[in-house]
């Protein structure tokens, strides 16, 4: 069977978490740019305070630091420091040939944890709470890149 196709079950479940979580970490741009829509600052750029149809009131305030946006922001760099390493680990363990099981059951826990990340992190919950999410999704990655090199390492 050819591993990297939709008809070997790891790789489908491979493909539907990352292309969840492309989708998620692009929707943190769209949301950065709603918020700062919606307060009507948290811009960054000097630019930004040019009067348009958007911005009919442009003030210098605008370019102050905005909590509300800058927690989108805090959540969008997480995922650019944790996504691309379960890409990449994901897509190599797919080609390792996994148990299907274990597989499909690694790459749910992983998107079911980054959501529930997500979600904690917009509420404001406790950096305790947020790092129980987080975890698990990196021992997901250890794992996988574990098993990865170990495979490597033995030929099997």
């Amino acid at each position: 069977m050819n591993l990297l196709t939709l008809s070997n079950p790891v790789f489908a479940a491979y493909a539907a978490a990352a292309a969840t979580m492309v989708l998620k970490g692009v929707a943190m741009s769209w949301l950065t740019v709603a918020r700062m829509t919606g307060e009507k600052g948290g811009f960054r750029s000097p630019e930004d305070l040019r009067r348009t149809r958007l911005n009919r009131d442009p003030n210098p305030s605008q370019l102050a630091p905005n909590e509300r946006v800058e927690r989108i922001r805090r959540i969008q760099m997480n995922d650019l420091e944790n996504l691309p390493f379960f890409l990449i680990a994901g897509l190599l363990y797919v080609l390792i040939a996994p148990p299907p099981t274990l597989a499909i059951i690694l790459f749910a826990a992983y998107v079911v944890t980054r959501l529930l990340h997500f979600v904690a992190y917009l509420s404001a919950q406790t950096h305790d709470l947020r790092a129980a999410l987080w975890t698990p999704g990196s021992l997901i990655i250890i794992f996988m890149a574990g098993d990865i090199l170990w495979r490597a390492a033995t030929g099997s």
